[in-house]
């Protein structure tokens, strides 16, 4: 199987409501079009997680981000340039994506990913991805494709026949940042 292929599959399953497992630039991520409140809850019912507990959204690009967010602050774009490794940014004040995936504080997640497949996915959905862990709530993350248990894989609509080797020792970096351009470290 190829990328394109590969991307295509997910794509078609994305545009009818669908949820897919597939690999992130960091772990192995359950998602869905992050316009789609209904895909989002699909979610939330596989991983048996509270809808109060948002995810986060990837997204391939500085266009998609400010479709999300009307104002970013400069930091956010100092933190990126410098990351070495995969960090995701909780901003304030999300717009254009599905309610319940925007925490109580009006707040959302979001990582800029490189990873080839999720990077066309998203190009050719021209909309936001979802990405949470691809476990059962309050279970460990898995580190590679043979941790993930059956009843994530079954409870998939699609899972992307890519990467199933990858290991992964951790997730990303986690810093908010306010509007008035506070910075706080949720994880390392």
């Amino acid at each position: 199987m190829n990328n394109n292929e590969e991307v295509h599959k997910a794509f078609e399953v994305i545009q009818n409501g669908g949820i897919i497992l597939y690999p992130t630039d960091t772990v192995w991520g359950i998602g869905c079009d992050a316009t789609n409140a209904e895909a989002v809850k699909k979610i939330y019912a596989l991983k048996q997680r509270e809808e109060t507990k948002s995810m986060i959204v990837l997204m391939n690009g500085e266009k998609m981000m400010y479709n999300v967010f009307k104002d970013i602050p400069e930091v956010a774009w100092q933190i990126l340039d410098f990351s070495e490794k995969p960090t995701t940014l909780i901003l304030d004040n999300p717009r254009n994506v599905a309610a319940n995936i925007i925490a109580d504080d009006k707040t959302l997640g979001i990582r800029i990913v490189k990873e080839p497949f999720c990077f066309k996915l998203m190009e050719r959905m021209k909309k936001p991805l979802v990405s949470t862990s691809a476990n059962i709530s309050g279970q460990p993350t898995p580190k590679s494709f043979k941790e993930i248990s059956p009843e994530i894989i079954n409870g998939v609509d699609y899972v992307v026949n890519l990467h199933r080797e990858k290991t992964c020792d951790k997730p990303s970096t986690i810093i908010k940042l306010t509007s008035d351009s506070q910075v706080k470290i949720i994880r390392k």
